[in-house]
């Protein structure tokens, strides 16, 4: 079940921690979170999930940051959210999406029990200009069903930064060297 945005305010400080919360945010199902003003930009041509990939960080200023297209950005919310018993779901706001500003297309459902900033994966379709402390996003948060366990991964929790993709710890070294090696091999192949 879906928690109405007066039962959000009725599990602050329970069973729902957002910080810094301010009730005008709230909507009739969720709340409403904002961009932090840095972003993260990678520096890689091909990006490899077998292995850390090279970034730079971007200040956005007060006067705004313009996106591009075919670029993918890195940001965070500012607010720090804490779930205990119920499962966060975040999805960029449709008047962002209006202005073809897309917001966490693959990661949106979050995991009981996570703690931290959020990061946020941008991508536009045409240029559109952001600016830090907008409303971005909106949480959403959902009853769940049966026993469950709190998030605890080493990865991403208790993050206060941008995060970048951490795949790399689920690979071992050795499937990234038989995969280069496939890679190799069809490379031969493709040249004979």
């Amino acid at each position: 079940m879906l928690l109405s945005g007066q039962a959000i305010e009725n599990h602050i400080g329970r069973d729902i921690q957002i910080d810094p919360f301010q009730s005008d945010r709230l909507n009739p199902n969720s709340y409403n979170l904002s961009l932090h003003n840095e972003l993260l930009i990678y520096e890689e041509v091909v990006l490899d999930s077998a292995s850390p990939n090279r970034y730079r960080r971007i200040k956005i200023p007060a006067t705004g940051y313009t996106l591009q297209p075919n670029q993918l950005y890195l940001g965070r919310t500012v607010e720090y959210t804490e779930p205990k018993n119920l499962g966060p779901l975040l999805q960029g706001r449709s008047s962002r999406g209006r202005l073809g500003l897309f917001i966490n297309p693959g990661g949106s459902i979050g995991d009981v029990g996570y703690c931290g900033t959020w990061t946020l994966e941008m991508h536009c379709v045409q240029p559109v200009k952001i600016y830090p402390d907008m409303q971005i996003c909106q949480i959403y948060y959902l009853e769940l069903s049966g026993e469950s366990t709190d998030y605890s991964s080493d990865k991403y929790q208790n993050s206060r930064d941008i995060q970048p993709s951490m795949m790399f710890r689920e690979l071992s070294s050795d499937d990234h060297d038989a995969q280069m090696e496939l890679n190799f091999e069809e490379l031969l192949h493709r040249v004979r």
